[in-house]
């Protein structure tokens, strides 16, 4: 599986360091990541989201906001949406606002915005999602303040419904045209948006990172039996949920001893209750179990002996991959944008074709055949995490995206 590639962009007239490959990442020390000392004043950056759900890009967001002000930076938010960001998020209340919008067309809430970015001197304002970019563009033109895209995922693949692919995607180009620099969580990503059109110069992966967790003890369930395989996700039908139930009903016919845990709410109780009856159909009811959302992914995590993500499309780089391999469990997971950035086959865990039940389910017949393969491969996954994917990194790398922008943006 092949590395990242360095890259040397210039954002505004300013070099940009090098994306780092991981045979290059290799060489860097502790002193490249310590933490400065906190800084008497921070620069304060104003993240606009939607904040409906906590899944994926919620934990990037809510993991620039404990580690930002380590590089000189006060990440605090603003949820166009009341959700499970303002319910799930560990940040202190008060550095989340909810304005809520009625609908996308409610641009109600851009005079209250721009009034918080002024009366709490706000420097830099970054958004997240194309309807928040959308919101962030206006506040950015009443304000004067520079503003930051966050690209999470592909806008035009980002659910299985085609026109609000279309409004999204037709969205985000109009509003990026005023924002100083995008960054894109993969490698992947960055090449999609350069296909765009996008000016490389305005170009940045940054990806995603997560925080340390305990790992689980690999020695201990050599003997153990039977297999507790989980899928992480808020489910809907990019996530390939019906994919990965055919691959358990495949194997079904020759093991018994693999027990899925589907961990996440339902985008839509139409949704769920079509994976109910195939579990129903499949005669997989005692080796299916339905877990809904949690706050404690770790704990989740912990209980499992591997993750397995069988996503179709859409995906960035995926924080549930990542948590895994903080955690030390192996993942099967599909060859989908930037999974394969972090996760190598054979090495770390298992990369499958995405939409093929039959070879998903040869990689978890795989991953469930040699326990001392799968302790191997959840060590390597740790110590990969630990050297490339942590929280630390990922706001670090997005402090110098800030710092660029807001020189370039004085130098004018």
């Amino acid at each position: 599986m092949p590395d990242i590639t360095p890259s040397g962009d210039i954002l505004g007239n300013f070099a940009v360091p090098p994306i780092v490959s991981f045979s290059e990442s290799r060489q860097l020390g502790p002193e490249d990541l310590t933490q400065p000392p906190k800084p008497l004043a921070l620069t304060r950056v104003l993240h606009i989201i939607n904040g409906e759900y906590f899944s994926g890009a919620e934990r990037v967001q809510q993991g620039l906001g404990y580690k930002l002000d380590n590089f000189g930076f006060q990440a605090d938010f603003v949820c166009l949406k009341a959700g499970k960001f303002l319910d799930c998020c560990e940040l202190p209340p008060n550095r989340i606002m909810v304005f809520p919008m009625t609908s996308r067309q409610d641009f109600s809430v851009v005079p209250r915005i721009t009034a918080v970015a002024k009366s709490e001197n706000y420097h830099l304002l970054h958004a997240h999602t194309p309807r928040s970019a959308m919101i962030a563009a206006m506040v950015a033109r009443r304000t004067g303040l520079p503003w930051i895209y966050h690209v999470h995922s592909p806008t035009a693949r980002d659910s299985t419904r085609r026109w609000i692919n279309y409004l999204n995607d037709w969205i985000e180009r109009v509003a990026l045209f005023s924002c100083k620099g995008l960054i894109t969580v993969s490698n992947s990503l960055r090449s999609e948006m350069l296909k765009k059109g996008w000016d490389r110069k305005r170009l940045m992966t940054v990806h995603n990172g997560v925080e340390p967790l305990p790992a689980i003890d690999w020695d201990s369930r050599l003997p153990h039996h039977p297999w507790q395989l989980g899928m992480v996700a808020l489910m809907r039908p990019r996530k390939g949920v019906e994919v990965l139930l055919e691959s358990l009903y495949i194997l079904s016919s020759h093991r018994r001893d693999i027990h899925l845990n589907l961990i996440g709410s339902f985008e839509t109780t139409s949704y769920q209750n079509q994976i109910e009856r195939l579990i129903k159909k499949w005669h997989l009811e005692s080796l299916v179990t339905l877990s809904g959302f949690t706050k404690d992914v770790p704990s989740k995590l912990k209980s499992l002996d591997g993750l397995v993500l069988p996503s179709l499309f859409g995906e960035g780089l995926p924080m549930v991959v990542l948590e895994a391999m903080a955690a030390g469990l192996p993942v099967v997971a599909t060859a989908v944008e930037g999974t394969p950035e972090a996760l190598r086959h054979g090495v770390d865990g298992l990369i499958a074709l995405p939409r093929n039940p039959g070879d998903l389910a040869m990689k978890i017949e795989q991953l469930c055949g040699d326990r001392a393969a799968w302790a191997a491969m959840g060590r390597s996954a740790r110590a990969r995490q630990q050297r490339h994917f942590t929280t630390d990194i990922m706001a670090k790398r997005v402090a110098k995206v800030y710092r660029r922008v807001l020189a370039h943006t004085n130098e004018k």
